[in-house]
């Protein structure tokens, strides 16, 4: 389990030198100066109102991590909204949950200088440990909203800033904090939030171009019958957040179009077509996670919020798990994306006719519109289970097991040769531990 979890009582722990921590985007917490909490007597606590909906609020929100309600909105807006493709996935995840940490390194800073009391008494839901302003959930839920109506320009952004002030709103009428403590915490957060969307406005995402593939046989082109255009040739080339470039762990060429291991690599993802056992298409349809999902990026958040539900992880330690997850997310889309531009290799669908190995080749999944090597998935989930062994050491063995199995299931489905998914869980491996060195570092394992 990850340090600093709980206690034996199962109540997640406050880290008090949180404030101290590394932070992603703020150079300084504190040059976001909060101004002193009201003088000790002046502002009274509100009295718990015991309605039936407060108390049923209430209880939902004592079960939720402060991140809890961000990752499930940023969750939800990919499966439903416009943001379609795994890297701009991965990188609306990482701008929240950086967003997120940041804030909540911010809010103990100025907790630990101020160090009020909170109101006390018998609130509905239990008050957060350590000092209450600013209220660290307030200043995840104000740079949460910020960020996220940011990302998701096909949801009205007035609806993130409601419900971040609802959250607050309720805290403050359970008696479990101070309206000052809110407030504070949702202005802390807001500049935050917009502390990372100067990032995100520079970070080269916005730069649209249409890409050619090389001419001739052995490159990918749309699987037949589709028009598609190839998806994100240029974000290869985003800003990264641990790696130099989308370049740095640039994987060797693929096996050359018409050679030897280039068609029994082919061969042997027709075979396996042919030959699928039912657990073999099982797992294939396991980790489709195709357009109308949470995407590739998504699934391992979705495992994540499970294990941090699990381990009762205090505020600070569940923002950071994400920030660390979804960074390595993003930095594992833009260095797969960089190795499939900058090699065009064919799908399987293509190859199979290319070589005249089988003219009706029908893959069990639908080929995705870009290049194949190396696999996303491979290099995202090898990402993802690095940073999950780390934070859940007891997990480990099963996270990584479970990366292996989404790169192989791709070729069970029939849209990637062996390669991409061997070189891809290399290359998703190197940036996890990229990550995990920077982790050590972040004054949180002291």
């Amino acid at each position: 389990m990850l340090a600093g979890c709980g206690d034996e009582g199962g109540t997640p722990r406050a880290d008090r030198d949180a404030g101290e921590w590394r932070t992603w985007v703020l150079r300084d917490p504190a040059a976001l100066r909060v101004p002193p909490p009201p003088a000790e007597g002046v502002e009274k606590a509100q009295p718990a109102r015991r309605t039936a909906s407060l108390v049923r609020r209430t209880r939902r929100e004592a079960q939720l991590l402060a991140v809890e309600p961000w990752i499930e909105g940023a969750l939800e807006r990919v499966t439903r909204g416009t943001t379609k493709d795994p890297p701009s996935a991965s990188r609306a995840y990482a701008l929240v949950s950086v967003a997120m940490y940041d804030a909540s390194v911010a809010a103990w800073y100025w907790k630990q200088r101020y160090d009020r009391a909170g109101p006390g008494g018998e609130p509905l839901i239990e008050a957060d440990p350590g000092p209450s302003y600013p209220s660290e959930r307030a200043a995840v839920a104000g740079a949460a909203a910020r960020v996220l109506g940011h990302v998701f320009r096909d949801y009205p952004a007035g609806r993130w800033s409601l419900m971040a002030e609802e959250a607050a709103d309720v805290r403050v009428a359970a008696g479990a904090s101070f309206r000052s403590d809110e407030e504070a915490g949702l202005d802390l957060g807001r500049r935050v939030g917009d502390a990372v969307i100067d990032r995100a406005r520079t970070d080269g995402s916005s730069r649209h171009g249409r890409a050619r593939p090389p001419r001739g046989r052995g490159f990918w082109r749309p699987a037949p019958g589709s028009l598609a255009r190839p998806t994100q040739p240029l974000a290869g080339r985003w800003q990264t957040w641990v790696l130099r470039s989308g370049s740095q762990f640039r994987p060797p060429p693929p096996p050359r179009f018409g050679s030897p291991r280039f068609e029994a690599e082919t061969r042997e993802v027709l075979e396996v077509g042919r030959t699928l056992t039912p657990r073999q298409r099982e797992i294939a349809m396991y980790w489709v996670s195709g357009q109308g999902s949470t995407l590739p990026p998504g699934f391992w958040n979705e495992v994540t919020l499970e294990y941090a539900r699990d381990a009762r992880l205090s505020g600070p330690r569940a923002a950071r798990v994400f920030a660390l997850l979804n960074v390595a997310l993003a930095d594992a889309a833009v260095a797969a994306w960089d190795a499939k531009y900058a090699y065009w290799s064919p799908r399987p669908v293509n190859a199979a006719r290319d070589l005249g190995l089988d003219e009706d080749f029908r893959p069990l999944l639908q080929t995705p519109p870009f290049p194949a090597y190396v696999s996303g998935h491979s290099t995202f989930s090898a990402a993802a289970a690095e940073i999950l062994a780390y934070a859940f050491p007891d997990a480990a063995d099963r996270v990584r097991a479970k990366a292996k199995e989404a790169g192989v299931s791709r070729i069970y489905g029939g849209i990637h040769f062996p390669a991409d998914n061997v070189e891809g869980l290399r290359l998703g491996r190197r940036i996890g531990e990229v990550v995990v060195r920077r982790a050590r570092r972040d004054g949180a394992d002291s």
